[in-house]
C-alpha cells in the first residue's frame, strides 16, 4: 500500500499533566492539538509556541500526516510506517483521528524519517 503524507506546519510538543488537571482553554489557538486522559494522565499535543504549565514536556516534535480519510478496514498502516522509521532507529509518537493517522518524530529525524518514507514508495507532499 503506497501512503502519501504531508508535514504539518510548525513544531509541536507532548505535555503530560495530572490526571485530574483541567484542559487549558488556550490549546484551541493551535492549529492541531490533541487531547487524551487517562486514569493515570492527562496528554496534550500542541504547538510549541503555545506556553503549558506541565509536569513533564516533550519539545521539538513535528508532525507528519497520512492523507486520508482511511477506511476502518484497512490493518497495518500503523504498524507499517511504524516498522520502517524503527529500521533506522527513528522513533514516533502515533495519534489517530476518526479519518486519518499522525505521525510525530523529533525535528532532527525529519528529513530522515521523509527520505525512508519516500524510499519505501511512499509520498510526501
Amino acid at each position: 500500500m503506497m501512503l502519501t503524507l504531508t508535514t504539518l506546519k510548525g513544531s509541536y510538543s507532548i505535555h503530560r499533566f495530572a490526571p485530574d488537571a483541567t484542559v487549558p482553554d488556550t490549546i484551541q489557538e493551535s492549529r492541531f492539538y490533541s487531547v487524551s486522559r487517562t486514569d493515570e494522565e492527562l496528554s496534550i499535543v500542541c504547538e510549541a509556541t503555545i506556553d503549558l504549565y506541565a509536569l513533564q514536556s516533550e519539545t521539538d516534535w513535528r508532525i507528519l500526516k497520512i492523507v486520508g480519510p482511511l477506511d476502518f478496514s484497512l490493518t497495518g498502516v500503523l504498524a507499517a510506517v511504524s516498522e520502517l522509521l524503527a529500521g533506522r532507529e527513528i522513533s514516533i509518537f502515533a495519534l489517530s483521528t476518526f479519518d486519518t493517522d499522525y505521525i510525530l518524530v523529533r525535528e532532527s529525524k525529519l528529513a530522515e524519517a521523509k527520505r525512508v518514507m519516500t524510499d519505501a514508495g511512499h509520498r510526501i507532499i
